[in-house]
């Protein structure tokens, strides 16, 4: 069975599926890639960007768009090197 995912490894596949996309994506694409209920990715993306990790904009078309901030590239190195490191010893 496998084990559930922490709220750090969510926001880990959220910043990384933004990343996947040149730092910049879709709702709705966000929300397939990261395998979130649409109540879940608005709880998420609040604190996100509350946190100042992702930014929200809106086209001139009125299409919405989230960017990754340069706090959240630098979230997701730091999460990588973890757990790379949580690797290295066997976890």
């Amino acid at each position: 069975m496998a084990k559930k995912r922490t709220q750090v490894d969510i926001v880990g596949d959220m910043l990384s599926a933004i990343q996947d996309k040149n730092g910049r994506i879709k709702p709705t694409h966000l929300m397939y890639k990261s395998n979130l209920s649409h109540t879940q990715l608005k709880s998420y993306l609040e604190e996100l960007i509350e946190k100042e990790m992702v930014k929200e904009i809106k086209t001139k078309k009125n299409n919405t768009y989230f960017l990754i901030t340069n706090k959240g590239d630098k979230f997701v190195q730091k999460l990588r090197e973890m757990k790379q490191f949580e690797k290295s010893f066997g976890f």
